[in-house]
Formats: C-alpha cells, structure tokens, sequence
C-alpha cells in the first residue's frame, strides 16, 4: 500500500540521462505499477532519436520552453502550460525549441521507464546542462530494447511542421 508523500522543487533522484538532467519525482513501486513521473531538462537543440514504446504511453507537460513533437506522422509545436501524449505503438520523437532549455513533466503509463533511465544513465552530480560525458549511442539501442523500447532513427535535425 502507498503512503502519500510530498517531492519539493529540486527533490528526486537526479540522473543524467541521454544528455538531460532528470530527476525522477515517483516511480511504480509508489504507484501500483500505474504510473512513473520524471521530471526532464532538456538543453536548447536536444532531440531523443526517433524511437517507440511496447508498454508504455508518455504524457509531457511543459513548465517551460518549446519543442516540436513528432509523433504517427502528425506533427505539432507545444510550449509553456501544454499537453502532449504520445500513445504507445506510435513512433515519436521531439526537437527542443532554440534560446532556451525545455522543462518538462514526464508521466509514463504503466510505470518502468524509471528502469530504462536508471540503467541508462548516472547520477547526477552536477545540475548544469549539457551533460559532461553523454552515453555511447550504441549502449543506449541495447538498453532500449531490454525496456521494450526501439530505436527507429537518428535524432531529427529539423521537424518542419
């Protein structure tokens, strides 16, 4: 049975994770397995490469900062106080907006992508962007396809709309 808890501002298990800073806020041990929610920092120009989920549905509020979305071939631009699902099955990716680092809510459904970044990334030490030593992209599409996650595609350059 969970208790009710409060995560402040800055509290979480912080973890950089192909090159953003994270920091995880729940996770499916606290949930029933419903739900994992993450905070994500994501640096100006970031873009995850094209990729789709098995399990999971992603859910993305963005506090701050924009970034286009790409997702079952329809394209759209979100920013500060939107939503964007990007429902499991449907291949996907984003590019972060230029001038600012996107700031953003993760809520995955059922929970477990907390396993992939943990296994995937390193504590945090350092809360700066851009992360001082990125993964090898190669370790990234193995550990990916043990969290029933596929790499499709490198990261775009551009998604016009």
């Amino acid at each position: 049975m969970s208790h009710p808890y409060i995560r402040r501002a800055g509290e979480g298990d912080t973890i950089w994770f192909i090159g953003n800073l994270v920091t995880v806020k729940t996770t499916g041990a606290r949930t029933q397995g419903h739900a994992t929610v993450v905070e994500f920092v994501h640096a100006p120009g970031f873009a995850p490469p094209l990729h789709v989920h098995s399990v999971e549905d992603e859910l993305f509020y963005l506090v701050s900062g924009t970034a286009r979305f790409q997702c079952g071939g329809e394209r759209f631009e979100a920013g500060r106080g939107d939503f964007v699902l990007l429902p499991v099955g449907l291949p996907h990716t984003f590019l972060v907006g230029p001038g600012e680092p996107l700031h953003a809510l993760l809520i995955a459904t059922p929970s477990g992508f907390e396993r992939f970044i943990a296994e995937a990334g390193r504590p945090a030490r350092a809360r700066s962007l851009p992360d001082p030593e990125p993964e090898d992209p190669a370790d990234i599409v193995a550990i990916a396809a043990r969290h029933g996650i596929e790499i499709l595609g490198p990261p775009p350059a551009e998604i016009p709309l």
